[in-house]
């Protein structure tokens, strides 16, 4: 595509009009969003003409953008000329998420029960306690659930619904 005299002239009347850059793409065809912030750029159109739909912002003067120091919860505002103005509601801090617990409890691995790799079955639970480098590693062993790799207790800690993985992404 070429910027030819009429498509140049087209590009300044849409965006003198206050069309977006994507939109001045859009009634050209053939040309990307980019292409269009390049020449105009080149052409020196940077002044741009106000839309109807938007309102001009009133300019702010540095104190009305600046915010007040934090303050504690209970102490009492600045009396003064000075003064600034504080919310009387106290901020409630953030509460820490209770994690979900398993509902049985937690499996104690007696060392009879433990299992290392040369003795795991498909039957056995393949939840992996400890580092693999200490010499104490191995594996639950207590039996897994049907067509599954862990115990019941393992596998309510593997599987999360997937609502509950769903409500832990949003939070984090």
């Amino acid at each position: 595509m070429s910027w030819t005299d009429e498509r140049v002239e087209l590009l300044k009347k849409l965006w003198g009009d206050g069309l977006s850059a994507s939109q001045v793409a859009a009634e050209l065809g053939g040309v990307t969003r980019n292409a269009v912030i390049g020449k105009v750029h080149r052409l020196g159109l940077s002044g741009r003409a106000k839309t109807t739909t938007t309102a001009p912002r009133a300019r702010r003067t540095r104190a009305q953008t600046t915010r007040p120091p934090r303050t504690n919860a209970g102490a009492a505002p600045t009396v003064g000329a000075n003064a600034l103005k504080v919310d009387s509601k106290p901020q409630a801090a953030p509460q820490p998420r209770a994690e979900k617990k398993p509902e049985t409890d937690p499996v104690v691995i007696p060392i009879s029960k433990r299992a290392s790799i040369l003795t795991l079955t498909e039957t056995t639970c393949k939840w992996p306690i400890g580092d693999p480098g200490d010499g104490d590693f191995h594996f639950c062993g207590h039996k897994s659930e049907a067509s599954a790799p862990y115990c019941k207790y393992h596998s309510e800690i593997a599987y999360q619904p997937s609502s509950d993985r769903r409500r832990a992404k949003k939070a984090g």
